[in-house]
C-alpha cells in the first residue's frame, strides 16, 4: 500500500501482484496518478472496481460497503459445507466492545 498527500489531496495505491486499486480524495489526483504510473508501467484501466481479491465493493450514496459473501460461499462449496443448516452461537448481548483507536486492544 502506498499513499501520497499533497496540498490537501490524498491518493492511495493498493498493489497485490498484478492487481492495483487506486483511490483518492478527488478524481484529479487519481487521474494524475494513473497517468504517471501508465507512463512508467504497462497498465490496463478497467474502470471502477466491483470486486478485488475476492472482496465485492458496493457503493450506496456516499458509503462504500465491503462484502466477502461470494468468497465465503466459494470456500463453503469447495469444502462441502455450503448445504449445512445454520446454527445459533453463544454471545453475551450485554458485552460492551471498545472502539479501536489504532492500538491493539484485548477485548475478552
Amino acid at each position: 500500500m502506498y499513499s501520497k498527500s499533497e496540498n490537501g489531496e490524498c491518493v492511495i495505491v493498493c498493489l497485490y501482484v498484478d492487481d492495483m486499486l487506486i483511490f483518492g480524495t478527488c478524481i484529479n489526483i487519481v487521474s494524475r496518478t494513473k497517468l504517471f504510473l501508465g507512463s512508467k508501467f504497462e497498465m490496463k484501466d478497467i474502470g471502477e472496481v466491483s470486486v478485488i481479491l475476492g472482496v465485492r465493493i458496493i457503493r450506496k450514496g456516499n458509503s462504500i460497503l465491503l462484502s466477502q459473501e461470494q468468497y465465503i460461499e466459494k470456500l463453503l462449496r469447495k469444502f462441502g459445507y455450503y448445504d449445512f443448516k445454520s446454527m445459533s452461537t453463544l454471545y453475551d448481548a450485554n458485552s460492551i466492545l471498545m472502539k479501536n483507536r489504532g492500538k491493539f486492544v484485548s477485548q475478552p
